[in-house]
């Protein structure tokens, strides 16, 4: 299984879904520049990690949303291309287009670094797959921009097509139906505030990112 992680200025859990990625894998993920204007050929997975891209400057993910290889992830994204986005990554996504909504500031106005518990509230697609729908896990979040929002038809859609992944079992950020994951339509690309990769090593946070991976990689591999 072949994967990338895609890097900007100011992202800091590059390296962090690079380990979880190895360990999952067995292979290192090709860590991409920003300013790349071409992927490496045959990947299987593409992450998008957290940090604060270009400081956070005019809208979270904004402006790394315009960098080049962007381009060549939303064309891999096109192709049918699996896309995770992480906190930032979050954000980037939904500036580029990939994911509907907006992530506006926490309803408390303040930084949320904390482990929430989550619910899994689908387990089909190849992100989720190795948890049960229903399932309670835990994950830490780290953000001051996380708040979901989307008009009511969106939600709705969301609802109906089963494309929230994860929903907060408590007051995080004040995200509408308590959203912390949503999935694309063709369900290939999933973006959410809390961090797996940060909770796949017993030694470190827990382990209850780690059934993301190791199912991510069950999935793409057996296809």
């Amino acid at each position: 299984m072949k994967t990338a992680v895609i890097v900007f200025p100011g992202s800091n859990c590059d390296r962090d879904l690079a380990v979880a990625l190895r360990e999952a894998t067995g292979s290192e993920p090709h860590m991409v520049w920003h300013k790349d204007s071409v992927l490496p050929e045959g990947l299987d997975l593409i992450g998008v990690p957290g940090g604060f891209s270009f400081g956070d400057y005019l809208r979270c993910g904004a402006i790394a949303a315009q960098s080049p290889i962007m381009r060549e992830v939303a064309a891999f994204a096109g192709r049918g291309g699996h896309v995770l986005g992480i906190c930032n990554g979050f954000q980037v996504l939904i500036e580029s287009g990939l994911l509907p909504g907006v992530l506006m500031r926490n309803a408390t106005l303040k930084f949320v670094c904390r482990d929430v518990p989550l619910r899994v509230e689908e387990a089909q697609s190849a992100f989720t797959r190795g948890y049960e729908a229903g399932q309670e896990v835990v994950f830490p979040v780290a953000h001051h921009d996380g708040c979901y929002v989307a008009d009511p038809e969106t939600l709705k859609r969301l609802d109906d097509e089963q494309r929230v992944a994860f929903r907060y079992l408590d007051a995080v950020n004040g995200s509408m139906n308590d959203i912390a994951g949503v999935l694309s339509e063709n369900r290939r690309v999933l973006g959410m505030m809390p961090h797996p990769e940060r909770a796949a090593d017993a030694q470190v946070l827990g382990t209850d990112g780690k059934a993301m991976f190791r199912g991510l990689v069950d999935t793409l591999v057996a296809a």
